[in-house]
Order: structure tokens, then sequence, then C-alpha cells
């Protein structure tokens, strides 16, 4: 058998790619694209970039939501809620606008949020995993609760410059593993249209 033959694949992982074995080759353009980004946001001035990006575009979700929860408020009148969604609705849009003011600013106070829910995360996971050492794999909850204090504390080490790069490394990584693992799919899934 030579390395270029496709090895028929179970019947239940055929199945299991439905249309996509035919279109495999979006979600591959999908997966490149997004790797792409990734890439070009791991950049130092790049990671800054897409900080403030993520940031404003977070801004504006809360404006637009905001807005649309005021224009929901003046059709549900009658109800007890109403004031209450109107508050709402104006603490989005108060949110929304001191982001966009200075998004500087907004990223540095997220970035310091994102430590210490890591260090939170992390010191629950080592908890955990001490409540269950002994049983099989205990160990890795405890690595992954000591990595994810170590990673909240170089953040707050290094903060408040930290806030100009950590969010966008976040979404950089998160838009490389979205591409690798799309990449991987559209693959899998033209062998399967293959088989």
């Amino acid at each position: 058998m030579s390395e270029f033959t496709v090895s028929p694949l179970p019947a239940d992982e055929v199945a299991l790619f439905g249309d996509l074995k035919k279109n495999w080759g979006w979600l591959l353009a999908v997966g490149i694209l997004s790797t792409v980004l990734g890439s070009i946001g791991l950049g130092t001035s790049a990671t800054y970039g897409l900080t403030l990006i993520t940031v404003l575009f977070f801004g504006w979700l809360l404006i637009l939501g905001g807005g649309f929860q005021l224009i929901d408020a003046f059709y549900c009148k009658g109800w007890k809620g109403t004031l209450a969604h109107v508050a709402t609705a104006l603490l989005y849009l108060l949110a929304g606008y001191l982001i966009i003011q200075d998004p500087r600013l907004a990223s540095t106070t997220f970035t310091l949020i994102i430590a210490a829910v890591l260090i939170a995360v992390g010191l629950l996971r080592g908890l955990t995993a001490f409540q269950h050492r002994g049983s099989p794999g205990w160990i890795w909850a405890l690595l992954g609760g000591l990595i994810s204090i170590l990673l909240g504390a170089v953040i707050i080490a290094h903060w408040p410059v930290s806030g100009l790069w950590v969010i966008g490394l976040f979404v950089a990584i998160e838009l490389l593993m979205n591409g690798w693992a799309s990449i991987f799919i559209a693959l899998a899934a033209r062998r399967a249209a293959q088989a």
C-alpha cells in the first residue's frame, strides 16, 4: 500500500461529517485565514492593536445592546420590570461609552480582572486536585491550577503594561487554535469524502 492510499474510515466516522464531506474546502479556507490572522496577531505591535480592536468591539457591542434594550423598554410599558430594563440599558450604554472613550484604560482594567480570575481559578483547581489526590490524573488538575496561578501572577507583575497586550495575545492564540482545529477537521472531512 503506498503512502498516498487513503484508508477507508468506519461508517460512523464517514456519517459524522454530513455535507462537510462535499464542502470541506470552505472550512479549510476558514482555518487557513484564522491561522494567518492569529499569526499576525502574535506580533508585538499587532497584539497591541488586536487588544484595542477587541476592547473597542466589546464597547460597541455594549452600546448596541444597550440601545436595543432601551428601545425595547419603551415597547414593554406596563410591566413591573420597565424601570430595571431602562436602568440596565443605560448602564450598558454608559459602560460602552466609557470603553470607547478610553480603550487603553478599559483594556488594563479588563486585564487586571482576567489576572485575578486566573489566580482564583488556579487556586480552586489546586484545591480540587488535593481533594482528589491519589486518584488517576489528579496531578494534571494540580498542574493546570499552578499554570493558571503563574499566568495570573505574570500578568499582575507586568500590569498595567500587560493590559496593552494580554487580551490581544489571548485572541491571537484563540484564532490560531481555531484555525488549526478547522484545518484538521476539514482534512478529515476530505478523507471521509474520499472513503
